[in-house]
This record gives structure tokens, sequence and C-alpha cells, in this order.
């Protein structure tokens, strides 16, 4: 038994997952995990490349598990739609898919010859892990880790008794750390089937959430429903937020109505997976990135990594984001104060460019935000004939007003904040900013992230 399932044996009374209102402990995962690998998990072969079709359960997490035991290939797919998991079935070059609601094992029939990744793991009888990227730039990549060596970086935790909601979903390289972290820990996750603001605020005031991982924008829609002073979210300790930019004012705010919770900010890729960081404040956007298996310098302002965690490649793309000598090239923007924190000031393919001039969409957000009419903001760049681009900015605002007014309230409150170029030409009231299921703003139109 590998050493991660091995552990719990040290803490089977701890609860483990809390899922549809059901509480299970370690002893039930542990004897979880072993009835799946002696059970219908006999008619998966060691080594083969496994689809899970379903997000964070009980069910799920113990099929993981298991697999890992077996030296599975893991493809976790949280996609609903049936187009989108068959094409990434096929993408990952899947023996098998399990589904996490009927533990149905069916067959997947592919005609494509194996990828000398997935080759190279089963040679060296290691399991593996694929996950897709969110396509938000062009087709989602498949990248290949070793589930090993990724579990293997979590090793000799301290054991804690601690509430975690997870948040992220079961194919993101966020959740899983989440997941992972919680495990080799002895934590007790909290599985949310509703992640609207109210929803996951009822269960941290019901199973005294201690640890809240998010994003920005999730951030932002609990402040913006008030959810926050309906439920009795006190026996927060920390709430880590990544996987998008964070405006200041919007962090500014959030400590303002969590005075005493300790804010971090998480950074990671796909890629490398997640690096250990630490906020200079609760209320900065300043981070250091501080890990032992990670290295990383700053090219041109972009902000490149290399991990012990990293991925072997991809599967259905060129290795264009790496260097000759192994460096990924992140694509986030940094500035670097003079003590060693760096600050994350956007994503090189959302910069716009007006007539030569750069604009960071969050920079723009910021200032917005501050404004308190504003609810929520996203700016992104649309074609303009003259300059190339030009800054246009989404908005919502529970206050009855015409989009004019509010065209004329920004124009006139970024005046003398930003430099002219950045303030946006067109302002567009919505119902909602653009943001996918996962949380996270959607800066070019038309496109699932």
């Amino acid at each position: 038994m590998k050493w991660l399932v091995d552990n719990f044996l040290s803490y089977l009374e701890n609860d483990a997952i809390v899922y549809n209102n059901k509480q299970y402990t370690y002893q039930n995962l542990y004897d979880q995990v072993l009835d799946f690998s002696q059970g219908f998990l006999k008619d998966v072969e060691r080594g083969e490349v496994v689809a899970i079709v379903g997000d964070y359960s009980f069910n799920s997490i113990a099929l993981m598990l298991a697999l890992y035991e077996n030296n599975n290939i893991v493809v976790p797919i949280a996609a609903t739609v049936e187009l989108e998991i068959n094409d990434r079935a096929r993408e990952a070059y899947c023996d098998k898919s399990i589904n996490v609601e009927t533990l149905k094992i069916e067959r997947i029939k592919n005609s494509l010859n194996k990828h000398n990744m997935i080759d190279i793991l089963q040679k060296k009888s290691e399991s593996g892990l694929i996950l897709f990227s969110s396509g938000s730039t062009g087709k989602p990549k498949a990248m290949v880790h070793s589930l090993d060596n990724l579990i293997n970086s979590y090793q000799d935790k301290r054991v804690k008794k601690v509430n975690m909601l997870i948040f992220l979903m079961f194919d993101h390289i966020g959740g899983l750390n989440t997941m992972f972290n919680a495990l080799s820990m002895g934590n007790n996750l909290v599985l949310p089937k509703d992640k609207s603001a109210e929803g996951v605020c009822s269960l941290i005031e019901e199973y005294k959430i201690k640890v809240l991982p998010s994003s920005p924008t999730f951030l932002n829609l609990i402040l913006i429903s008030g959810s926050h002073k309906k439920y009795n979210l006190s026996s927060i300790r920390m709430i880590t937020y990544g996987t998008e930019t964070m405006p200041e004012s919007l962090l500014k705010r959030i400590k303002s109505e969590f005075p005493r919770v300790k804010l971090l900010q998480t950074f990671g890729t796909s890629e490398t997976g997640i690096a250990r960081t630490s906020s200079q404040s609760s209320d900065s956007t300043f981070m250091k990135i501080d890990d032992p298996n990670l290295e990383y310098k700053i090219v041109d302002n972009e902000l490149w990594l290399k991990s012990n965690t990293q991925v072997l490649g991809y599967l259905n793309a060129s290795m264009e984001s790496f260097t000759d000598d192994g460096w990924f090239r992140t694509g986030d923007l940094v500035e670097r104060s003079d003590d060693g924190f760096i600050k994350i000031v956007g994503r090189s393919k959302e910069v716009i460019n007006i007539g030569g001039e750069k604009v960071l969409p969050v920079e723009v957000e910021s200032v917005i935000l501050s404004i308190k009419e504003i609810d929520d903001c996203m700016v992104y760049g649309e074609k303009n004939a003259i300059t190339g681009q030009m800054v246009v900015v989404d908005v919502t605002t529970s206050i009855d007003i015409k989009r004019k007014e509010i065209k004329k309230i920004i124009r006139m409150f970024c005046r003398d904040k930003l430099d002219n170029y950045k303030i946006p030409t067109k302002v567009n009231l919505v119902d909602k900013t653009n943001f996918g299921d996962r949380f996270k703003k959607i800066r070019q139109k038309n496109v699932k992230l």
C-alpha cells in the first residue's frame, strides 16, 4: 500500500469527508478504497488510463486513491457535457471510464496509439495524472503528471484536525492540492454541492470551517450577496485565494469584512503544481514564493518556474511554453519589490494595447471597484480601427441607474487615478460579469473556462 492511504491508519477515527450532509471518517475512506480495489476495480488492469467522470464526492476521492494504488493513470473529468467528456477521454488515450454516480466501468475503444509519455509511466509502474488546461486561449492542453511524484510532495505533514472546504473542481490542480494537503494531514474535507455564495456560507456556519480556499471572483460574490452577514462565519481562520489576479481594492474590502481572518495568496500552475507562498500581509497583493521544490525567476517581467512536480509534457500540444532547459514561461506578469516580494499584475495574453500603450485590466478594475456604486466589474479589450484596441468594462450595480450615468461616474472617478488611455471608452451595464463555473473571469467573450 502506498504511503498516503497507509497514513490513514494513523488517524482512522478522524473525520475525513462531508458529502451530501453525511460525515465519513478516515476509517470509512480507508475501507472504501480497499473495497474498490478488491471489488469492481479488479476489472481495471494496472497501468491503464482511466477517466473518473464527475466532481468531488466521497466515491470520486476513494476511486482516485484506489486507482493511484493500482498504478493507473487517472483522468479526472468534471465536465457535464457529453461531447466534452468524450473528447477529453479520447485525447487522454483512456482505456476505461468510471461514472462517479453509477460506479459503472465503461470500456473505451480508442484507435489512437498510446503516447510515449503514457508508455514511460506504465514501464516505470508509476501512477499518473492527466489534467486539461482551461482552453481559454485555444484548445485545452492535456498535461501528464507522475501522480506518485505529485503526491510524494505532500509527505511528512503534521496531523491536524481542521475542517476545510474544497472549492475548486476535481479536475483542477488547485482543488487537488487542497485535497492532497487535507488527506495527508488528517483534515476534514467539506464538499459543497451548492457553490452559490449562500450555499458555501451556510456550510461554513454548519461545519465551522476554518480554511476557505477560493477565488477573488467568488469572494466578491459573497460580499455582493451579503451572505457573510447572514451566516456566522466566525470559525474562519484563513482564506486562501488564487486562480486569477486579485484587485487591490477588492482585497482591502475583503479584509475590512473579515478583519480577524488571515488572507493568503496562493500561486501555481497546472504545469508545475502549487507553490508554497507567503503574503506580505493580509491586505497586500505582494507575496513570496518560498518552496524547496520550486525555483523561479523573472524574465522581461514574466514569471518563469521550474519545479520538482512539473508535468512530463503535453499529449496534444508542443512544449513551446517550456525552455530547452526546463523553465516554464507562465505568462504571468509581475512586479518585484525591493524586499524580495513579487506581485502578479496580470496575464500577458490579457494586456490591452492602445496605440502602443499597454493596459493591465486588473489595474483598471481595482480603481473601478473602489466606486461605491459598483458591485463588480470586468475590464477587457475590444478592437478599434484607430488605436488597435480600446478599453471596455462590464459593470454590475445594485442601484437603479442608467448606463450613461454610470459611465459618467466611472470616467470622472478614474480621471485623476489613471492615465487617460486606461480609462474605459465603453461601459456596459450587465446583470453579472462573465465568469465560468470555476469562478474565474473570462475576458475573452464566448470562451468557456
